[in-house]
């Protein structure tokens, strides 16, 4: 069965997370994508570990489990774009778009900028992925997933409420920024249906950061204040946090007050439901401080399963704070297909994967290539 995008042809000039993303998402969809990587260098990721691959003598390959996490359904090929830039020039000639992750100008001396090779490719999608965009006063600035979640504001709202500012355990900005580089491309490719022209589309790091901060940078704009750091709490609902229970942690996710009400009553503390300081959301936004003790009390006082069991069944949003071997074992993941395995060349067994999160009943997703190795289909392309 074809995918939704079987026929297009994705030239991918990036490394490291953001733009490998998002040529994985498009090639999971059924894109033909074509990894162009530096002779003797290849995507710097693959040198990102241990963990790395094992081979048929259980030693470990060049490939880091950071670079197997976003570069499957594409082939490599080996260019140097400095000498070979014709070889580019060759593959553009049949291609849907170039994507590209280089600062901003960075391939203008290679001849491959957008303003250079649009007339020549008139029908063309270019994607740039850079820190901060093709404008501004930062526009020549390099831009890094760590240092964005610092400059956004979003490591500032992060972390402990008592503690210091943190980033997120992933490259988050990174990984959001190449969802947005898909939507955008999967845009400018609908346009050209309609109007038979290419287009740039021009996304940023820093863009996407003070877009996902959402209601927090709303809160800013509208109160005028910054948002208070709340750890794992919610900056406008209460009890929405992570507690302690007697062998691990849980989850209450209470977004109402019927919701509130039904889990006061299970725990055996309906009086708590019916203080008038806990009444309402906005009542217990105000009294936190006095609600959150209460409810880390009667948490710590049974087990994970007795409330992740019982409280969902009442209608009250609750669950464990699982290990990542746990999440990968629930059965639900593997009911969705999550986790998924491919033959890799370098590996005798296949490799286990994390699998797409795209679900489409016509068109559904393949996995056609595993994370190629670098220049591996050189005579297949070239």
């Amino acid at each position: 069965m074809p995918g939704a995008l079987d026929g297009l042809r994705i030239i991918d000039l990036t490394r490291v997370l953001a733009g490998p993303v998002c040529t994985q998402t498009l090639g999971d969809l059924g894109a033909d994508v074509i990894k162009i990587e530096q002779p003797g260098k290849g995507d710097e990721t693959r040198n990102w570990g241990p963990p790395f691959l094992k081979n048929a003598d259980g030693k470990d390959t060049s490939e880091s489990a950071y670079y197997l996490a976003a570069n499957r359904n594409k082939r490599s090929v080996t260019i140097d774009l400095a000498t070979e830039s014709e070889k580019i020039h060759a593959l553009l000639a049949n291609a849907d778009v170039l994507i590209e992750n280089f600062k901003a100008g960075g391939l203008e001396k290679y001849g491959l900028s957008y303003a250079q090779i649009k007339d020549r490719y008139p029908r063309l999608i270019y994607c740039s992925i850079t820190g901060f965009g093709q404008n501004g006063p930062m526009a020549d600035e390099p831009g890094y997933d760590f240092m964005i979640q610092g400059l956004s504001g979003f490591m500032s709202l992060s972390g402990p409420a008592d503690g210091n500012p943190s980033k997120a355990a992933i490259a988050i900005v990174d990984y959001v920024t190449g969802q947005n580089a898909a939507v955008g491309i999967l845009a400018a490719l609908r346009a050209r249906d309609t109007t038979g022209r290419g287009q740039h589309v021009d996304i940023a790091l820093l863009d996407t950061s003070i877009a996902m901060m959402t209601n927090l940078a709303q809160y800013a704009l509208t109160s005028g204040n910054n948002p208070p750091r709340v750890g794992n709490a919610h900056t406008t609902i209460v009890p929405y946090n992570a507690f302690a229970a007697s062998d691990g942690w849980i989850i209450l996710a209470i977004g109402n007050d019927g919701q509130f009400e039904k889990f006061c009553h299970f725990a055996g503390h309906p009086d708590i439901a019916s203080d008038t300081r806990f009444k309402t959301n906005m009542d217990r936004v105000r009294h936190r401080d006095a609600l959150t003790p209460l409810i880390a009390a009667l948490v710590s006082e049974k087990t994970v399963s007795h409330w992740t069991s019982a409280l969902p069944t009442h209608g009250v949003p609750c669950g464990p704070v699982n290990s990542m071997l746990d999440a990968l074992a629930l059965d639900q993941v593997k009911a969705r297909h999550m986790v998924i395995e491919m033959t890799h060349p370098l590996s005798t067994v296949p490799v286990r994967l994390v699998g797409s999160p795209l679900k489409l009943s016509g068109t559904p997703v393949t996995y056609r290539h595993a994370p190629p190795t670098a220049g591996q289909h050189n005579d297949e392309v070239l």
